[in-house]
């Protein structure tokens, strides 16, 4: 593999690519660490300090999760892409719903510059929104419960600058992904998201070992490191596979030519949502502890502290929320993504049919029965890996800083394989061996 990597690198066109992503990758975390002005970086040291070993920790850490650490610093990139990855799930089930999304969608490369170009408008309000909440929560205190005097300045100006340049950060992390995508490697979106929860990695297994003395802490360092490996064994295994459905193509006279009689498959995976659902449910759960954060008095709020945060939220109540949620989102996105009717009637339109059932509703019903038998185990697959935090928990009391985490490390690996496999593409048009054996 390792005579492959020098063979790319050798060639001047992927080499090209490959500094170009990684030069925008360092420039991505560099903005990650400069701080936004009127931001007291010393107190939020501390905060930091004492928030990420107390009971909320777990909470911070999501928190965290696809900023590197930027955001509970307040630096110039702190939103991160989140609020583009936001516009474009919004954007992408709004098709469903709206008539000319769906529209657009089918007009081919126009149609999708035409909703990328909304979904940048819907990016910059949404950061413009998201700033201003926690520019707010950092004056009055509550970005960091129990911590005060994190800004310099309350002044309504101050403020407004604060605003105006994470917002202007947001725009400049969409633009570097865009362009990472044209002359770069990859997905640039996924590749910045991959590199920014890869950045709290080191952290997190470190702080493993430090939180125990002795030879304790490095077996328990090496243990959670090859359970970790695994894990991305096994999740690798089952993003790979798939059910292939084989479609024939009959043949047919075009004006004096006989063409068809082509046969192909339709691949569909058993993880056919990907990562979404597990982030949905992340983000609905993370709404009651926003409500009991703004309203803290009542009985209901004490419920939700004492079972979504802190410790709380490694329990069986939350836990299994998040799992029938996870299970729910999965079968609701796998609906709106692959319609069986509009992929039955795409069949028949040019000719094609699956070998022993008829075309029309007998398709559209077979297509519709094996994509739900295939959804089955990718829902309680994603749930599953999402309960990793709270099995760590469990069993070692290390979830403040398991770096391990569901969300995490499905994404990493999923960017992972879809960048190698770009990489191998590219490769294999010079190169016979490619990226991998």
């Amino acid at each position: 593999m390792l005579s492959a990597l020098a063979n790319a690198l050798k060639t001047p066109d992927l080499r090209k690519k490959l500094l170009f992503t990684l030069g925008i990758l360092v420039l991505f975390r560099l903005g990650s660490t400069i701080p936004t002005p009127n931001v007291n970086m010393a107190r939020i040291d501390q905060c930091l300090a004492a928030a990420t070993t107390g009971d909320r920790a777990g909470i911070y850490n999501i928190v965290n999760l696809f900023s590197g650490g930027a955001l509970l610093q307040l630096t110039i990139f702190a939103l991160g892409i989140m609020p583009y990855i936001t516009s474009s799930i919004i954007l992408q089930l709004l098709t469903v719903v709206i008539p000319r999304l769906e529209a657009l969608k089918k007009e081919g490369a126009s149609g999708q510059a035409k909703i990328t170009e909304y979904t940048r408008y819907l990016t910059l309000v949404l950061a413009v929104l998201n700033a201003s909440a926690y520019v707010t929560m950092a004056r009055t205190g509550q970005l960091l419960p129990g911590c005060d005097g994190v800004l310099y300045s309350d002044e309504l100006f101050a403020l407004i600058v604060m605003i105006l340049i994470m917002t202007a950060g947001t725009v400049v992390i969409m633009w570097m992904g865009e362009l990472i995508t044209d002359r770069g490697v990859g997905n640039g979106m996924s590749i910045m998201i991959f590199t920014q929860i890869a950045a709290s990695f080191p952290a997190g297994m470190w702080s493993i070992k430090q939180g125990h003395q002795g030879i304790t802490g490095w077996v328990l360092f090496f243990v959670v490191l090859g359970l970790g490996l695994l894990v991305m064994l096994g999740i690798i295994w089952v993003e790979q596979g798939q059910r292939r459905i084989p479609v024939q193509y009959a043949k047919r006279m075009v004006g004096r030519r006989l063409v068809g009689g082509s046969t192909t498959y339709i691949p569909l995976k058993v993880n056919q949502s990907g990562v979404i659902p597990v982030i949905f449910a992340s983000s609905i759960m993370y709404l009651p502890v926003l409500y009991a954060t703004f309203r803290p008095e009542g009985a209901i709020s004490e419920w939700i502290n004492a079972n979504f945060s802190g410790t709380g939220m490694y329990s069986w109540t939350y836990s299994l929320l998040q799992f029938v949620l996870i299970i729910a989102f999965c079968y609701f996105y796998v609906s709106i993504t692959f319609n069986p009717e509009e992929v039955s009637d795409n069949m028949k339109k040019y000719g094609g049919f699956i070998p022993g059932i008829r075309a029309g509703k007998p398709t559209e019903r077979y297509l519709a029965y094996v994509l739900s038998r295939l959804t089955a185990p990718g829902s309680l697959y994603l749930a599953v890996i999402a309960l990793i935090p709270t099995i760590a928990f469990m069993a070692v009391g290390a979830q403040q800083n398991f770096p391990f985490g569901g969300t995490s490390i499905l994404i990493i690996v999923g960017v992972g394989l879809d960048t190698v496999k770009k990489i191998e593409s590219q490769l294999q048009q010079r190169n016979c061996e490619g990226f991998l054996k």
